[in-house]
């Protein structure tokens, strides 16, 4: 019954008090009171109510209890906004004896942040009865006692305040002593035995008497002591203490065993009546920690650390008592004096890491709590940043600093901080503490791909093999990650990109480009591309650069030979003036290359076993007479040209060229018939000898038989010879001569040149220079023999044609 009405109690308490300090909500602070003692889970208060919060939102904006002792004490259930009891709560061992006891701590929201202090009074209860020091009390009384005579009994300690203090005491019944009072100056109540009447200590020797302690909660609690008297002989004066209160004050940092202040007592009487002692009245435990008395002299002495932090004051009951049981009783009141020996505390209360680079500026990224145990100067805390960082520390409330960023970030410049923070207190001297955190800085996607040029030129051979490499191409990107991450993609600058696109492609992850075919310098030398690239980030940046692909050229061409044409059946012949001089130009040879640079440099040489009576220029192919011709020297010659360029292997080709030394055929055809016949001869001589002496004889007559019919026709010579085709040699184009930079000559030139018609290699024709050929620009050659020569002799008009030959 008495739990229920306690509860009872407890409940309109809280709710009285809520609704006393309802109006504290509304300007940042909560206060709320509670009894001591309240079991684990019940509900103090609704706190998102009080503090204005919507419940659904608590969640979010992460509510919580900032504090160092609070705490463990206290918790909020984040789905209602319930306040409730997490610890067990004792008034008095937080609080001891002060009046008012309170714990206070920190409501902290984010999102957006704010800090509201909220006050928890402790109100007390009645759960600490009265205790006497000891459990029983001697005296020793003279039989001689007068009646009246008041012995100053040990008080009783109730750690209760209030109502539910001590309030006052009770003896048993007995016919020689009633109970009294004494009340000291700082109000403790004192019981007093008052001796009511005379003793006899040979009736009785001795007394047994209880004395209750009776404190003021309901239900009553007490306390109780046994007394016990021993009648002697007579003591009539007790102690007397030079100070009712003795005060000191302390400094918190005191070194152990340091001596705090001496009591002294005095006694009137003689002997073993006035030998003293002294001894604390008290059963604090954290008294009797941390001081000791010398029961002889009274001389109080430090024997554990004190710490102002933890307690401020400390009030001790000192008793001194006679041999002969007579005691008296003083206070000493003992103040700890602050020292700065503290330094402040920083904490973490909450971080955003990482933070966007391109977070605006006045962003809060961290709260911070700065604490410091000391008080007054000693505990007033300074706090800022140190070094040069994008931040700057802003007070919040209490002991609350905020960290915001003062400017924008680049992650690419500094991708992580560590934000030095630096808090000092004002004491004398101050103390300092240093914490570092880390905030990281996360990525966002500006920057856009870059290549280190704008335009590339790849040089790439010619016949090269389909899909290989040829290329490689990097556009770097500092963003990180996926922003980091480059695609590579090709497109043509033409308009017919699909065409363009298809001679190349480029692996998009590592920029390795590929040709699709096989490039042909003499179809197309250079190709123009764009590459572009792109990264990975939402929204994506991209940059472009240009590809220029020059193709090389490789030897891959052989020369080709235009004159002398190697395209007809026939071999042909060019006369070459008997009376031609040294180094006289009889004909040329023209070649052209279809490659480009050294490999179409083109060089002319003659193949020769034995030596010629012809030279060849080795740049410009014109061929020459070595000496002047003999009587004795051949008629007609092979020579065999080799066209080579200049390339890396050079490749080369070949033609043959048959010229015949005379100043007209007539002369010529004897030489030629030996000359054919005599290697057949040669092979078979033992077995043709009189076969080719037929021959002979059989050639010499049809010679004079053509001479005859040579003269027969002499009239119609000069329309035979226009009459002849003269476009046996096909007319080369000059606009295919003009593009070609080597081998080519710079002047026309004319031959005469000899054609066999049949295999006999018996009947030959003149070629006749085409109209609008001058024959006068022919060099080192004297051509006057040879057209008289031909208006003359008839005998081969019919047989004569003249072909315009380019050189």
């Amino acid at each position: 019954m008495q739990l229920g009405q306690t509860q009872q109690r407890i409940r309109w308490q809280v709710l009285i008090s809520l609704f006393s300090w309802l109006s504290h909500s509304v300007i940042g602070q909560i206060h709320y009171s509670i009894v001591e003692e309240m079991r684990k889970g019940l509900l103090v208060g609704n706190l998102a109510r009080d503090l204005g919060m919507d419940v659904k939102d608590l969640s979010v904006r992460k509510l919580r209890i900032v504090s160092r002792t609070s705490e463990k004490y206290f918790s909020i259930n984040l789905d209602d906004g319930n306040l409730y009891i997490a610890g067990r709560i004792d008034r008095e061992t937080l609080c001891g004896a002060a009046t008012d006891c309170v714990l206070t701590f920190d409501a902290v929201a984010e999102n957006p942040l704010n800090v509201f202090n909220v006050k928890i009074e402790i109100q007390d209860i009645n759960d600490n009865p009265p205790r006497f020091l000891h459990e029983a009390i001697r005296l020793d009384i003279s039989e001689f006692t007068s009646p009246g005579a008041r012995f100053v009994l040990q008080k009783a300690e109730d750690l209760d305040i209030g109502i539910n203090t001590l309030k006052s005491y009770r003896l048993s019944a007995n016919e020689h002593f009633v109970l009294g009072e004494r009340i000291s100056s700082d109000g403790s109540i004192f019981p007093e035995l008052v001796l009511e009447k005379p003793l006899d200590r040979e009736t009785q020797d001795h007394h047994e008497l209880i004395l209750s302690a009776i404190d003021g909660g309901k239900p009553v609690l007490t306390g109780s002591t046994l007394i016990k008297i021993a009648i002697t002989d007579f003591n009539d004066n007790a102690p007397v203490f030079s100070q009712e209160v003795y005060k000191v004050s302390i400094e918190e940092n005191i070194p152990l065993n340091s001596t705090v202040l001496e009591v002294s007592a005095t006694d009137m009487d003689e002997g073993v009546n006035a030998k003293i002692t002294y001894s604390f009245s008290t059963m604090a435990s954290n008294i009797l920690q941390m001081f000791s008395i010398n029961h002889r002299n009274g001389k109080i002495t430090t024997k554990g650390y004190l710490d102002y932090e933890f307690i401020k004051h400390y009030d001790i009951s000192v008793q001194a008592i006679d041999g002969g049981g007579l005691a008296a009783h003083s206070k000493v009141l003992i103040q700890i004096l602050d020292q700065n020996d503290n330094a402040p505390d920083i904490s973490i209360t909450s971080m955003t890491t990482p933070i966007p680079e391109n977070t605006a500026s006045g962003t809060v990224v961290a709260l911070i709590e700065v604490h410091d145990q000391d008080s007054g100067e000693n505990g007033e805390v300074q706090c800022l940043i140190i070094g040069d960082a994008p931040f700057e520390i802003q007070s919040s409330a209490s002991n609350f600093y905020k960290i915001i960023t003062k400017s924008t970030l680049d992650r690419e410049r500094m991708s992580s901080y560590n934000i030095t923070i630096q808090a000092s207190d004002k004491g004398s001297p101050p103390m300092t503490v240093i914490k570092v955190i880390k905030i990281d800085v996360s990525d966002v996607n500006d920057n856009a791909p870059e290549f280190e040029k704008l335009t590339y030129t790849a040089f790439v051979p010619e016949n090269n093999l389909p899909g290989a490499s040829i290329f490689s191409i990097q556009a770097r990107d500092i963003d990180s990650e996926n922003n980091g991450k480059v695609l590579y993609s090709i497109s043509g600058i033409s308009n017919n990109k699909n065409h363009m696109s298809s001679f190349i492609s480029i692996n998009p992850e590592t920029g390795v480009i590929y040709a699709q075919h096989t490039f042909d310098y003499e179809l197309q030398r250079e190709f123009i591309f764009q590459i572009n690239a792109r990264d990975n980030g939402n929204p994506s940046m991209n940059s472009s650069t240009t590809l220029k692909i020059c193709v090389l050229d490789q030897n891959d061409n052989v020369p080709v030979i235009l004159y002398p044409s190697s395209g007809t059946d026939s071999p042909a012949f060019e006369v070459v003036p008997w009376s031609s001089e040294q180094g006289s130009l009889i004909s040329k040879v023209v070649a052209v290359d279809g490659d480009a640079g050294h490999n179409s440099w083109l060089s002319y040489f003659l193949q020769a076993s034995e030596p010629s009576f012809f030279t060849i220029d080795q740049h410009t192919g014109e061929i020459r007479t070595s000496r002047v011709f003999q009587e004795k020297d051949t008629l007609k010659h092979s020579i065999v040209v080799i066209v080579k360029d200049n390339g890396i292997p050079p490749l080369s080709a070949s033609t043959t060229l048959n010229l015949v030394i005379a100043d007209n055929f007539q002369q010529v055809i004897p030489e030629m018939t030996n000359q054919i016949s005599k290697p057949e001869s040669q092979s078979r001589l033992q077995f043709y000898l009189v076969i080719a002496l037929a021959l002979i004889s059989f050639l010499f007559m049809l010679t004079v038989i053509l001479a005859i019919i040579s003269k027969y026709r002499e009239s119609k010579s000069s329309s035979s010879f226009g009459s002849l085709g003269a476009n046996l040699y096909p007319t080369i184009d000059p606009r295919f001569l003009s593009q070609f930079n080597n081998g080519t000559l710079q002047l026309p030139y004319s031959y005469d040149v000899c054609v066999t018609l049949d295999s006999s290699e018996r009947d030959f024709a003149y070629l006749r220079p085409q109209s609008g050929v001058p024959v006068d620009h022919l060099i080192d050659t004297d051509d006057s023999g040879i057209g008289n020569e031909n208006s003359k002799d008839s005998l081969l008009a019919d047989n004569s044609t003249t072909q315009d030959t380019p050189t």
